[in-house]
């Protein structure tokens, strides 16, 4: 069954989100590290949290894996990943592991 990692980055009083450098020198580190386990991404930048309403989340990335070994095994490779996420946030962000039932 396939897996899926959600990486969630809320908005909060002063928090910073470079997405720029997100989309291209932090995922060029996810391709490099983790990519050769990864079925799919999909990364969607917040823009409203309803009408009239500003987001609640800078961003979220969703990565699809085949299974959990392929999670499994992404997620040992992640090291430089995880240690890059200081240089485009200062969000501490929140994590999903989910099955993908649709």
């Amino acid at each position: 069954m396939a897996v899926s990692l959600q990486v969630i980055y809320p908005v909060s009083d002063g928090s910073t989100f470079d997405f720029d450098y997100y989309l291209s020198t932090h995922f060029d580190l996810v391709g490099e590290h983790m990519g050769p386990h990864i079925a799919a991404t999909t990364v969607t930048r917040g823009v409203a949290g309803g009408p009239k309403t500003p987001p609640g989340y800078h961003a979220i990335a969703t990565i699809t894996f085949a299974d959990q070994a392929a999670l499994d095994a992404a997620m040992k490779a992640s090291g430089p990943v995880m240690a890059d996420v200081p240089n485009f946030t200062n969000v501490n962000p929140d994590v999903l592991i989910g099955e993908v039932v649709s």
